[in-house]
């Protein structure tokens, strides 16, 4: 499992207006609110999963990477472009990332916790123990109209590639989230509109989101994933998300 935190700096910092207050919730009762959005992705599944595969892409400027990850075996198999853009195909363990080169050390792995992050990151509500998780009650969606139940996701300062970020997840009845915002480093200045979580799509007992538009810097930003798929622990097939 990996255990790093990131948050996505393919996009920098997501941010609008100002954060609200969240409402006191004891640390037992925001673990349980991760623990009920996480279930909404599969999170109590986990265990059967042998690997996960998918592309991760960016419409502008184009990005495109492929991923294999065996959480069992602590594997990533990288599919992508070198630092001169040729086309490489990379297998390591990350319990030996230590060994490797400083391609993968500095560049492959980054991209594999930004890329695992970006598709999976409500599992890791229930991943992720330093988080705190508060309600902020029910307010206006940020993009578009109607509102939504709000919870405020915070990383503690010094952990990971970027310390400190605070989400705010929108959610819908099930539970699972349909729009999000990140305060890069916990600020509350906006930068970024925010991001919605669309796209949902199923393989096996897993919920995925597998397109996210907003906005970076003024500009629109469209991530998608495609090609995802999983294979259950026993199986040699994989089961594509649809």
């Amino acid at each position: 499992m990996v255990t790093k935190v990131s948050c996505f700096p393919w996009i920098g910092a997501l941010s609008i207006g100002v954060l609200c207050l969240p409402a006191s919730v004891s640390a037992q009762e925001g673990r349980a609110i991760a623990e009920q959005i996480a279930k909404a992705y599969g999170v109590d599944s986990w265990a059967q999963v042998e690997a996960i595969g998918f592309t991760f892409n960016i419409e502008k400027p184009k990005v495109s990477r492929s991923w294999v990850w065996e959480p069992k075996a602590d594997r990533i198999t990288y599919d992508g472009p070198d630092k001169k853009g040729k086309p490489v195909k990379i297998t390591y363990v990350r319990s030996q990332l230590a060994s490797q080169s400083d391609f993968i050390k500095d560049v492959v792995d980054p991209a594999f916790i930004n890329d695992q992050y970006a598709l999976m990151f409500p599992l890791h509500l229930a991943w992720d123990s330093a988080i705190t998780v508060q309600e902020a009650g029910t307010q206006k969606l940020p993009l578009g109209k109607g509102s939504a139940r709000k919870v405020v996701v915070k990383y503690p300062s010094g952990v990971g590639y970027t310390p400190g970020d605070t989400w705010d997840l929108y959610l819908g009845d099930e539970g699972t989230i349909r729009q999000l915002v990140l305060h890069h480093g916990g600020s509350v200045k906006p930068s970024l509109v925010p991001v919605t979580w669309a796209g949902n799509e199923k393989a096996g007992a897993l919920l995925f989101s597998t397109d996210k538009r907003g906005t970076a810097d003024g500009k629109p930003i469209h991530l998608f994933f495609t090609n995802v798929a999983v294979k259950q622990v026993g199986s040699s097939t994989w089961i594509a998300a649809k």
